[in-house]
């Protein structure tokens, strides 16, 4: 609990600083005066003043400001930002006031803080190829299917042979594993049309509840190529009874080659209960060995599942280095954190895409409760986990701030906008209006997700 408190915390300050700080940057930049630069909303709870400004710490941990003079839409949520300035009722307007500024100039200060968080991305996602390597991506071919896992209504995907290539689901293209689990983590429930290269499409409902979605997702597995070497073999098994060792490499099965360990576990699933004849490879000579696996059978609606059963395993060593991250050069780090950011913008933005034509789950769209449990999650797997969250949320954060509602960043550059098209500002009494309903539909926001938050917690 401890640990997700102070992930969280660490998380969500470092990501609100980092936008803030480029709406403060570029403000000093174009020379606007700033009373305020906060972490958090509300009144004040620890802070002190470094020259015209007053850096402060907020009771609510809703986000942050950087509080600009004379920048009149400030005035519709001066209750969240701890109350106007002191004397402020009295105050002329300056030469140094938001409002008195370029159009352009306006622009980047309100544009500063979402490519903040876009740079941030990049660092991270560079910083992490540099220390830690580049983790390979699965391509869009099916390894094999844990049958046993699959959830209610899903068993014809059991049926699908391994080394199937995955093109779409539900006409959205997929080109790696990646690409697979986002698009079937954010499906609407109901029926899903999954297309295969050569065997035309399947269709499975998609289940509603996360933890029934979460186990289709973890029993597809992605073809790995890994070697068709015995690590582990189950006492009293029927590989034990067959004679099979740790360290045995299984060249054909049934008296076909065998490509690699997920072929050879789709060879045993289709004979339960009959002869299987081996051939491996131990200690340099070829070994002839028949196994006979067990029948074992699932539940498919009206139907049963049978499988065969043989009690041999692959080591987590085996594992660990099919996806060991690979250690890359400068430049290649640099590329691949640039292409990590754009990657996580078009899936975002395809997401929210998705949110509004309802090609997208609106269950998908997390809250602060979901932030934080995979910030303690991230946390407990690693600094290059946490990393690559922040990285992502960062982006996801950008994509947000640019919708067009009042009240957000893009909602400002709507503003801005319409001043440049028509040549003159909208009359402040206008934007305060707007910016009212902005601040609902964002409070209706977080209110949705705070309540899937709750859905995914107590109802799976």
């Amino acid at each position: 609990m401890l640990t997700t408190l102070l992930a969280t915390a660490v998380v969500l300050g470092v990501l609100i600083f980092v936008h803030e700080l480029g709406h403060f940057a570029a403000a000093k930049l174009v020379d606007i005066e700033v009373p305020r630069f906060s972490i958090g909303m509300g009144p004040r709870a620890v802070g002190f003043r470094w020259g015209e400004t007053e850096y402060v710490l907020s009771w609510l941990p809703l986000g942050g400001y950087v509080k600009m003079a004379g920048m009149g839409e400030e005035e519709a949520f001066e209750g969240l930002e701890g109350g106007p300035e002191e004397g402020s009722e009295h105050r002329e307007a300056s030469e140094r006031d938001f409002d008195a500024k370029p159009l352009a100039a306006r622009a980047l200060v309100i544009s500063a803080g979402v490519i903040m968080n876009g740079l941030f991305a990049v660092v991270a996602f560079t910083a992490i190829a540099a220390i830690w390597g580049v983790p390979p991506v699965p391509p869009s071919r099916l390894g094999g299917v844990d049958e046993a896992a699959l959830p209610p209504g899903t068993f014809a995907l059991a049926r699908v042979p391994s080394g199937s290539h995955i093109d779409s689901i539900d006409g959205k293209a997929i080109q790696n594993w990646n690409d697979l689990t986002l698009a079937l983590a954010t499906a609407e429930a109901g029926p899903v049309r999954i297309h295969f290269r050569d065997l035309g499409a399947v269709t499975i409902p998609m289940p509603s509840t996360d933890s029934l979605r979460n186990a289709l997702i973890g029993a597809l597995q992605p073809d790995l190529t890994l070697p068709a070497l015995i690590s582990e073999v189950q006492g009293g098994s029927p590989a034990d009874s067959a004679g099979l060792e740790v360290g045995d490499r299984v060249v054909d099965a049934a008296g076909r080659p065998v490509s690699g360990w997920q072929a050879f576990v789709q060879i045993i699933k289709e004979r339960p209960g009959e002869r299987l004849p081996l051939v491996v490879e131990r200690d340099g000579r070829r070994v002839s060995l028949t196994a006979v696996p067990e029948p074992r059978s699932v539940a498919a609606g009206a139907d049963t599942l049978r499988f065969g059963y043989l009690g041999v395993g692959v080591s987590s060593g085996v594992l660990g280095r099919a996806l060991a991250p690979v250690r890359v050069g400068p430049v290649e780090t640099v590329r691949v954190g640039l292409s990590e950011t754009w990657r996580w913008i078009r899936t975002t933005v395809d997401v929210v895409v998705g949110l509004v034509t309802r090609t997208v789950s609106p269950r998908s769209l997390g809250g602060p409760i979901l932030i934080g449990k995979i910030s303690g999650q991230a946390a407990r797997m690693g600094l290059s986990a946490l990393l690559r969250f922040m990285a992502v949320l960062s982006i996801n954060l950008a994509i947000l701030n640019l919708l067009p509602i009042p009240v957000l960043d893009g909602g400002h550059l709507l503003f801005l906008a319409i001043e440049g098209v028509r040549g003159r500002p909208l009359r402040l009494e206008t934007r305060l209006r707007w910016t009212r309903v902005g601040l609902f539909i964002v409070a209706a926001i977080m209110v949705w997700a705070i309540a899937s938050d709750a859905l995914r917690l107590f109802g799976g």
